[in-house]
């Protein structure tokens, strides 16, 4: 349908002579009808756009996945922080985890760390450079203020 209409309205220009009689009329209406399917099209190119980029990837899901059915989380947060550094755009390589689960009460922040990094070695063997982890015990949740802090810019590694 669009691609008859802008032919059409294409055609028109190429070849005034033939709308002579009401050439006006018709490439009003023909630019108004293009306008509006090259509006419509292009919203929605940019919700597409915009959900695609707020929808999370295959490891994101991934590492969501195992941490929710390893740790039977009560909180979990996943979040890409890949974007941050000097990685192809779309890339997964950079996590901050934020875990809560009653599998951390009774240990210390080196062994819910190791019990997270367990549950995630094969991805931290294929691909995840970077996994930033906050652990936590329902208490621990509840008395904080449930802010996650930002991770700091990337320095460019090579100690820049």
């Amino acid at each position: 349908m669009v691609i008859s209409h802008v032919t059409t309205f294409m055609s028109s220009l190429l070849r005034p002579s033939k709308f002579s009689h009401n050439l006006q009329t018709y490439t009003s209406k023909s630019s108004f009808v293009l306008f509006a399917y090259f509006s419509e099209f292009f919203i929605c190119l940019t919700t597409f756009r915009r959900e695609m980029a707020s929808a999370p990837g295959v490891i994101e899901s991934i590492i969501r996945n195992k941490l929710q059915t390893g740790l039977e989380a009560k909180h979990l947060d996943v979040i890409n922080e890949s974007y941050m550094h000097n990685v192809p755009k779309g890339a997964e390589t950079h996590f901050k985890v934020v875990v809560v689960s009653d599998k951390f009460d009774g240990l210390t922040l080196i062994k819910r760390h190791r019990l997270v990094n367990d549950i995630l070695k094969e991805e931290l063997k294929s691909g995840v450079h970077a996994l930033s982890i906050e652990a936590k015990t329902p208490a621990q949740w509840e008395a904080s203020d449930k802010v996650v802090e930002s991770s700091p810019n990337c320095r460019g590694g090579f100690g820049k």
